[in-house]
């Protein structure tokens, strides 16, 4: 793609407002290679050889020559340098040379495993191969038990793992007596919640190999990350060699930030950040250039679709067909049929959720447009890594939201592109994750002290809450499930602190549209709000919380809707504290209780506000980790001296900081919340809470304590620096705010951010 030619038409047109801020060059970077230690089977090089593949990637050869040995590995390093092959080698080489031997590779969605599945299918010599097939939720059931008897290889993913194989682990036996290889691809996704379930989940796996007779061997894939060691020892539970030094070439990329212009300097709005990438889009398919537009939610995948359809629609009709939404959400053979009409070329781009960040191979892309910061810097080189997997030079495009983290970013490109990637975190210990593994262990066989080996942990405390509840019993010193416990693993959904979901109906038909997690019902399905499915807007009717049912109809309202929710945080222990700045800086554990208490229309095209409702819904309340700190009482004494607003600075101070959280921590905005209060009942003193989103915590506010002056320096640039009057989105207000960001005080939330820091200055 000629970048260059297209940048100079974007920044002539007559709508372009020097939105474009920063262009970093990505250079063009040779390849290095190596060669294997020991020769592979004769069968698998021939086939290598036929496909085009005659030599190896210096980080592949030492990760095939390592595994090989034994050796558990995870290679970390960036998009598009070829780590499918760090795992296929080994294993189809195993395979091949013995009749014996078994694999078994974990991928994170469905889509990798039908993409890997053709890329073994090329690898792979055309006689006398080994069985391999998928085996997920998508697999029909009358096919599952030939796959369990004769497949040597088998491509799934974790959920299935624990669903499927695990508990059912006598109908494997075979299988895993025989198991060499155990993959997990794209490990960077597992974090947070995930992360710490699939720990245990893993855990379980071992344990029964070791029944069965068998010690597989562990190949792990990754993105770019600061611990990939730790991640990798974390997940498996077993020491693992690191492989981070990448060996492929690249053709270069122009990356770039793009901040949509101001309309109102005064009260700090900017263009919507879906209208400038449906513009950057739009152009970007007119010129036949192939493209995806990654969004951060399910729902701006389908607005951003509507917006990019209607601009082509007057400027280039017959490019229409060529987009699609694409969600995870979406039915089986939906995702499938998209995914291969991108792939053969019928679909010109995308816009998409992550669902398309990870690894599959979709082709000779030129172009990615980021509609707002993903969350992590090596979430944002994941997408843009999309592009530019033929060695052409590619093009990336941030645009930036109007919050503080990607506006922080915009003014400091450099923290981007000079920092080093973030730290995965997981908390397998988590007892809220821990305990319902530990009953599907048990299932899958009586547990015994011995166990704590796997766990990595002491696990006789989380047994005997699980006696005391009622669901084991010890006999001859090994814990049994009590027979009314029939099959614990269908109710731990691995990907969520939530273990249930809502259905999502059409009312006139009864047809089933999606399904929604528990944890979010409230905010997607409450009555009155918007839901999009496949570009088509669905009003809710009604949200049935005895049934977990949203019953809808179709509509064609010209908006969206976003919820308002309240929040009550209390302190349940102190579990350390530590001076920072000027003041001091607690972590805990804290009840949180939130309330969905109503909700915004907003304009599809402006986001204009055109109204508010109240709601009643049920309250939800978890308990979890945060961190909070103390405001210095000089700083308070002349507030009040000075008939200053507190609470409106405590307000904008929280609001700022929770966006800029997930630059130190490798987190989503929506996986953390706050609260702050100008007197707190448990503490007597005004407070600022940051806590974990989920039951148990996952490192996050761990991690925030640690690093918490980095997050007050950040929060001050972005607070002191940004244009804004009285403040905006782009720095102390907050979409989900209950309190519909009232009070918020700009001057004070600097005037504390520098008392906390030490600095001392006059009002």
């Amino acid at each position: 793609m000629d970048t260059a030619s297209f940048l100079t038409n974007l920044t002539t047109n007559p709508s372009y407002q020097n939105q474009l801020v920063h262009q970093e060059d990505i250079p063009a970077k040779t390849p290095m290679y190596c060669s294997l230690d020991q020769p592979l089977d004769p069968r698998l090089q021939i086939s290598l050889e036929n496909s085009g593949i005659d030599s190896f990637y210096s980080h592949q050869a030492e990760a095939i020559d390592a595994s090989r040995g034994g050796e558990n590995v995870i290679v970390a390093t960036p998009s598009a340098s070829g780590k499918s092959l760090c795992y296929l080698v080994p294993v189809l080489d195993s395979l091949l040379s013995n009749k014996s031997s078994r694999a078994l590779c974990l991928f994170p969605t469905k889509a990798l495993s039908q993409d890997q599945a053709a890329m073994i299918s090329a690898l792979l010599p055309k006689s006398r191969v080994p069985r391999y097939e998928i085996f997920d939720g998508d697999t029909p059931i009358n096919q599952r038990g030939e796959i369990r008897r004769t497949s040597r290889l088998i491509l799934s993913n974790p959920d299935m793992l624990h669903l499927g194989i695990l508990p059912n682990h006598d109908s494997w036996y075979n299988f895993l007596r025989g198991l060499k290889y155990v993959v997990i691809d794209e490990a960077h996704v597992y974090k947070g919640v995930f992360g710490s379930h699939v720990a245990n989940l893993i855990r379980r796996l071992r344990r029964i190999c070791l029944r069965a007779g068998s010690s597989p061997t562990f190949i792990l894939c990754s993105a770019t990350l600061a611990n990939p060691g730790e991640l990798a020892e974390q997940l498996v539970g077993l020491p693992f060699k690191i492989i981070d030094q990448d060996g492929a070439p690249n053709g270069g990329k122009d990356f770039v930030f793009w901040n949509p212009p101001m309309v109102d300097m005064v009260a700090g709005n900017r263009r919507s950040t879906s209208s400038e990438a449906a513009w950057i889009l739009a152009e970007l398919l007119e010129r036949q250039v192939r493209t995806l537009g990654f969004v951060r939610s399910r729902r701006m995948a389908e607005l951003l679709y509507i917006f990019v359809r209607d601009r082509l629609s007057e400027t280039s009709p017959e490019t229409v067909p060529r987009l699609s939404p694409y969600r995870a959400s979406y039915l089986p053979e939906d995702r499938r049929r998209i995914e291969r009409d991108l792939f053969e070329g019928r679909l010109l781009g995308l816009t998409t959720t992550n669902a398309m960040e990870l690894g599959m191979d979709i082709g000779d892309l030129e172009a990615t447009v980021l509609s707002g910061y993903p969350g992590s810097i090596a979430s944002t080189w994941q997408q843009a890594g999309r592009s530019g997997r033929r060695g052409a030079r590619a093009i990336s495009i941030l645009i930036a939201l109007d919050n503080p983290l990607d506006q922080y970013l915009m003014r400091h490109p450099e923290s981007f592109f000079g920092k080093p990637h973030e730290s995965a975190r997981i908390s397998p210990n988590n007892a809220h994750i821990l305990k319902p593994q530990l009953l599907c262990a048990a299932y899958e066989a009586p547990l015994t002290a011995s166990d704590d080996n796997f766990f990595d942990t002491d696990i006789s405390e989380h047994i005997e809450a699980l006696v005391n509840d009622g669901l084991l019993h010890n006999r001859n010193g090994r814990w049994h499930l009590k027979p009314e416990v029939t099959y614990p693993a269908q109710d731990v959904n691995i990907r969520s602190s939530s273990n249930s979901f809502y259905t999502l109906v059409e009312n006139e038909s009864g047809a089933i549209l999606e399904t929604v997690p528990e944890s979010y019902a409230h905010q997607q399905l409450h009555p009155g709000g918007i839901y999009l499915h496949h570009g088509d807007p669905y009003l809710i009717t009604e949200l049935d919380t005895d049934s977990h049912t949203a019953y809808s109809v179709p509509t064609d309202v010209p908006y969206y809707t976003e919820i308002r929710e309240l929040t009550e945080t209390r302190v349940l222990n102190v579990l350390r504290h530590r001076l920072a700045g000027s003041t001091t800086v607690y972590l805990g554990e804290v009840s949180v209780k939130t309330s969905v208490i109503g909700y915004k229309r907003l304009a599809y095209s402006t986001g204009e506000v055109l109204g508010e409702e109240r709601l009643s819904l049920p309250d939800m309340s978890i308990n979890t980790i945060s961190f909070w700190f103390d405001i210095p009482e000089n700083a308070i004494c002349q507030i009040f001296e000075e008939h200053k607003d507190l609470a409106g600075g405590l307000h904008a101070m929280e609001h700022a900081a929770i966006g800029l959280l997930p630059l130190f921590a490798l987190c989503d905005r929506n996986d953390i919340g706050g609260l702050s209060t100008p007197l707190h009942p448990d503490t007597n003193r005004p407070q600022v809470f940051i806590h974990d989103g989920h039951p148990g915590g996952v490192g996050i506010s761990e991690h925030g304590y640690d690093i918490v002056e980095e997050l007050w320096r950040a929060t001050m640039d972005v607070v002191s620096t940004c244009p804004c009057s009285t403040g905006c989105p782009s720095c102390i207000h907050s979409p989900k705010c209950g309190n519909n960001n009232h009070p918020l005080d700009k001057d004070v939330a600097t005037f504390l951010l520098q008392h906390v820091l030490g600095n001392n200055p006059e009002l």
